[in-house]
């Protein structure tokens, strides 16, 4: 591992848990919580469907990247990322230099159940989201296990946290 220090930075695709694991392990860590997503949402005024229907998908990936420039500043933080953030090479450098970049490994038969219900999930708007799930996953797997210093399954809860909170204990050069 090459850093296990500064603030807490998780990836992975939507519905493995990094919102919800992220805001729990931040109180745990007594840090403050980020949400890039929500605060594209927060900067813009606008939803996240709704920047994908004014803008597309770029325009979204642009704002996305600018607030990921500026979260990455702050100082021990815990930052949920959105799924498609690490598609840009300047947003996997930006978190890799600025905290511990974790991936949250989900299969996605196992995201599909978690985000079955959540109509907040533009990519998701599908005839089939099972294999928009696994388009994204082959596409990202790669990618977000190159951009994590620590890989960690996403499965029960309180394990996975515990996983989290482990691997932060860990040496830098473990």
């Amino acid at each position: 591992m090459e850093k296990i220090n500064g603030n807490l930075i998780l990836v992975g695709l939507m519905g493995a848990g990094k919102t919800t694991l992220g805001k729990h392990i931040a109180q745990l860590l007594g840090r403050q919580f980020y949400d890039s997503d929500h605060e594209i949402c927060v900067a813009s005024g606008v939803s996240i469907p709704t920047i994908f229907e004014m803008e597309g998908e770029e325009g979204f990936r642009n704002r996305e990247s600018a607030i990921l420039k500026k979260l990455a500043q702050q100082e021990n933080i815990v930052l949920s990322t959105g799924g498609g953030s690490v598609l840009r090479e300047e947003n996997r450098r930006c978190l890799r230099e600025h905290g511990t970049v974790i991936y949250l490994h989900t299969l996605p038969e196992v995201l599909l159940e978690r985000t079955r219900y959540d109509t907040n999930r533009p990519l998701l708007r599908v005839e089939n989201p099972l294999a928009k799930l696994q388009e994204l996953y082959n596409v990202r797997d790669k990618i977000y296990r190159d951009t994590a210093h620590v890989v960690i399954e996403s499965g029960n809860y309180q394990k996975t946290i515990q996983h989290v909170l482990d691997a932060l204990k860990q040496p830098a050069d473990a």
